[in-house]
């Protein structure tokens, strides 16, 4: 059985990605209360939105900036940021 990847992603809005999985899941995921709530400066300048939009999927994830911000697959496979 493959691991859970990353397939494709895309920018919705309002630092909502709409994320597709290699085995045909789909989840909208909303980034928005997490970079909100962050009170460290690495994660709350993600809520430039032009920055947030420089995603890459990378080795079947979600990356930032060369790692700068990533997330576990399983967090975004269930669609809720943490």
């Amino acid at each position: 059985m493959n691991p859970i990847r990353v397939a494709s992603a895309n920018y919705i809005g309002d630092y909502a990605i709409r994320v597709s999985f290699n085995d045909g899941n789909e989840k909208l995921v909303d980034f928005k209360p997490f970079l909100a709530k962050s009170l460290h400066p690495a994660i709350s300048k993600y809520l430039e939105e032009n920055l947030f939009k420089q995603f890459k999927i990378i080795n079947g994830n979600l990356n930032w900036n060369d790692y700068d911000l990533i997330f576990p697959i399983h967090d975004l496979y269930e669609g809720v940021i943490e």
